[in-house]
């Protein structure tokens, strides 16, 4: 622990001393963030995701007499309310949700876990994952135009860079949007500690979580999420330049309106793989890992589904209807899920079980986030339906498959409810199922028509995005596991696993007798 406190104290001292200079230069020297949806090339589906906005072509000159868009005072506040909601889901209610599902001797490792790593990502965002994710470079990862967050605003003359949203002409001011994908960055490194809850040295917890949010995190946020924004498509002629500028994933039109592949699966596979290679805990098979406190469980699962909220109806960008449909998907398909968890449990076990109900609440939570903006009413509680009873096979029968002991189920959860939503997003976004359709030319910012949108294309499309996830997200998981192993090692010691977290990593007990 003191080794990896070292290496970020020394770590921090040199990008303090690189930062002023940063911050120096001018703020119009970095493109303006914005933030859109997936869409294709050709045909660009419609209003989900994120993602930054560079300036426009040198053919839209006729449009800089244009005066500028200003940020609407709404839009801006509830942005803000979404980065706070998003932030209580994460601490406390992720933090509780965790805490409760195990024994009590861990229960203050687990909430140091979740807080530290939240804290730790955050700021990593402001040094230079913000930057990676969404600013033009490749169409795998970002450029520097925002390392140090510099050309967010010119201090001097007190103006604020803006950022555009899902339509043409809109903005919000890009530090909102900064610190709205912060939180996200945060939220899902923290959902992977609850894959290898109880056993793990929280020094390794830190450093596997520099590593994967800088070569899993910020290039799959980018592939999926980063574009040039709708105002930079002035015409037909520099679609295609436009297009070949944006994240490979949004360059194949993959739809993911808050984080299906970015968050969930890309944490859900850390997560399993964290699982393997940590190992499984003393006794696990032969003991009872009973939650010590489900009371806190409902609460933190309580307190996701507030939080979520924020999470996905933010990812709208605007307090328009696209933020009003995300935000009664996520009430109507996670009241479904909870429904079919609860129903399959009584049919299994003959009883619904009180953590059932809240796994159901977080596997509906988890399978309608893709799809938020992305499906009508109708298609939000079937997929709410189906994710219910696929996360509870994914904690059942796919973890007896799988063999490792993922602790509080994150690849039952997030993977297995992040698949369901990505692909039934594709199924039921078609018009002729309820869905929005998609955006089929950004130029005129008009969607793709009930009779050329193709269920069968758009489930391919959304396939390709989940397989490059689980793919990019395990190599890396593996080779940062491994460097963590070598340099710090992972694993606590048997006597220290057995005393409890609290006491022998952190010096302290959740409760005293």
């Amino acid at each position: 622990m003191k080794k990896l406190l070292a290496c970020l104290a020394l770590a921090t001292a040199a990008f303090t001393s690189l930062a002023p200079a940063a911050m120096a230069q001018d703020a119009a020297s970095a493109p303006v963030a914005a933030a859109s949806e997936t869409a294709a090339p050709a045909a660009a589906p419609s209003a989900p995701a994120i993602a930054p906005a560079a300036s426009a072509p040198a053919e839209a000159a006729s449009a800089a007499a244009a005066p500028a868009p200003v940020p609407n005072k709404g839009d801006t506040t509830w942005m803000m309310v979404s980065t706070l909601l998003v932030i209580l889901m994460t601490v406390p209610g992720l933090a509780l949700f965790y805490g409760g599902l195990v024994r009590s001797k861990n229960m203050l490792s687990v909430l140091m876990q979740v807080m530290v790593t939240f804290s730790l990502i955050v700021v990593l965002w402001a040094l230079y994952g913000y930057s990676l994710a969404f600013t033009e470079g490749n169409k795998f990862i970002g450029g520097f135009d925002r390392l140090f967050m510099r050309g967010i605003w010119d201090n001097v003359a007190g103006t604020f860079a803006n950022g555009a949203t899902f339509s043409k002409g809109v903005v919000i001011p890009e530090i909102v949007f900064a610190a709205f994908q912060a939180t996200f960055a945060g939220i899902t490194c923290c959902l992977i500690v609850g894959a290898f809850a109880e056993r793990i040295k929280f020094s390794a917890v830190l450093l596997f979580m520099v590593l994967w949010f800088t070569f899993s995190y910020t290039p799959m946020a980018h592939m999926v999420w980063f574009w040039m924004g709708p105002d930079a498509y002035t015409s037909a002629a520099v679609v295609d330049e436009m297009n070949g500028k944006a994240g490979l994933i949004w360059q194949w039109g993959a739809l993911d309106f808050a984080g299906g592949t970015v968050v969930h699966i890309n944490a859900a596979v850390a997560g399993i793989v964290g699982a393997f290679m940590v190992g499984k805990r003393i006794g696990y098979g032969k003991e009872a890992f009973t939650p010590h406190s489900l009371t806190l469980t409902m609460v933190g699962a309580s307190l996701l589904w507030v939080g979520w909220f924020g999470f996905n109806a933010g990812s709208a960008l605007e307090a328009n209807g696209f933020a009003a449909l995300a935000f009664i998907n996520t009430l109507f398909a996670t009241a479904a899920a909870v429904l079919a968890w609860c129903i399959g449990e009584a049919l299994l076990k003959g009883k619904a079980s009180m953590l059932g109900a809240a796994s159901g609440a977080v596997a509906g939570l988890v399978a309608i986030t893709p799809a938020a903006g992305n499906v009508g009413v109708g298609g939000g509680l079937v997929i709410g339906l189906v994710a219910g009873f696929a996360c509870l096979w994914g904690v059942s029968g796919l973890k007896k498959l799988l063999g490792a002991d993922d602790s509080l189920d994150v690849f039952g959860v997030h993977g297995v409810g992040g698949i369901v939503g990505a692909l039934l997003t594709g199924v039921f976004n078609s018009p002729s199922l309820g869905g929005p359709s998609a955006v089929g030319d950004w130029v005129t910012a008009t969607a793709i028509a009930p009779d050329a949108y193709s269920i069968a294309a758009q489930v391919w499309t959304q396939l390709k995005a989940v397989l490059l996830t689980i793919v990019w997200s395990g190599v890396v998981s593996v080779i940062a596991f491994k460097i963590v192993d070598l340099v710090v090692g992972l694993r606590v010691s048997e006597e220290e696993e057995r005393e409890g977290l609290d006491i022998t990593s952190h010096g302290e007990t959740a409760y005293h007798k």
